[in-house]
């Protein structure tokens, strides 16, 4: 019985709890700024940004070396095109007005020139070579009318300078109708009164204006210049002369206007631009009749 008592107390109870295993020693967590960082991305951002600039490189310098979706052979074009002062637009102005001055007979350089100075916005320039040209070739129809567009472009912006000119005199001196009569002593008072300001801008104002206006007849003139040429080498050719017109008219030289439309209707009196052709005749010839009725006739003294 003692033996049997002692293998009972040996016998694990049937609810006997399982002795605690020892805690394992907790590992050091890396604590994480936000949320943000636990991204691989967001990670780069923060802490690698000098990488976007590698990668950025990278693909910079594969594009260059291997002319990708250029259509050009790469590196070597680019390399080219830096030792040559060659640019995506093409030559500079200063290396073809160089081209063109070392070959002055020869006509190209000059149409070359003049193409770049009218891109750059040169007008003036573009002028004096388109002009170079059509010395050396005066029957090439195309770069004359060219030159006259160039003209026309040019007295365009000198009618806008003109015209803001006209607004800034007409600020400067507004019209009132609380202003005392000229005549009257607080007239004449008032206008003896000048602002030495006013008066400096008004002059430098009225300058301008009146240079905008030479500029304007000037180029206008040289526009119908280039016309009438054109119209010599096509004599037959009603475009021309309607166009001839239609700058003529603009320039106010109505004999030539005149001349240019009725040749325009013999030409094409069936053209779908007669009916108004013949409508701008007959108010210009109007106009003329009228000017010339309040004209003055200017006595002969013996």
């Amino acid at each position: 019985m003692a033996r049997g008592t002692q293998h009972r107390k040996r016998r694990p109870q049937a609810h006997a709890r399982v002795a605690a295993q020892p805690a394992k020693p907790k590992g050091k967590r890396v604590k994480h700024q936000s949320w943000e960082d636990q991204l691989f991305f967001a990670r780069l951002r923060h802490h690698a940004k000098w990488v976007y600039a590698l990668l950025a490189l990278v693909f910079v310098i594969g594009f260059v070396i291997f002319g990708v979706g250029s259509g050009s052979t790469g590196i070597s074009d680019a390399l080219q095109n830096f030792f040559s002062s060659n640019t995506s637009s093409g030559s500079s102005a200063s290396s073809l007005q160089k081209k063109a001055e070392q070959h002055p007979t020869v006509a190209k350089p000059w149409h070359d020139l003049a193409t770049k100075l009218e891109a750059d916005g040169r007008l003036d320039d573009a002028i004096v070579a388109l002009k170079r040209y059509t010395a050396l070739k005066p029957k090439d129809q195309t770069v004359l009318e060219e030159l006259a567009s160039v003209y026309q472009r040019r007295a365009t912006e000198f009618q806008q300078i003109y015209t803001d000119a006209q607004t800034r005199s007409a600020i400067l001196a507004p019209t009132s109708s609380f202003q005392p009569v000229t005549t009257s002593a607080l007239g004449k008072a008032m206008a003896s009164l000048t602002n030495p300001i006013q008066s400096a801008v008004t002059s430098q104002i009225s300058t301008l204006t009146n240079t905008a206006y030479t500029k304007i007849i000037e180029l206008e003139g040289d526009a119908v210049g280039v016309y009438q040429t054109l119209a010599k080498l096509s004599p037959d050719d009603a475009v021309t002369q309607l166009r001839l017109a239609q700058v003529a008219q603009t320039a106010g030289n109505v004999k030539v206007a005149i001349g240019a439309y009725k040749r325009f209707l013999k030409l094409a009196p069936d053209d779908p631009l007669a009916a108004s052709a013949r409508k701008v005749l007959k108010q210009i010839q109007a106009q003329q009749k009228a000017s010339a009725a309040t004209a003055t006739p200017v006595s002969s003294h013996k």
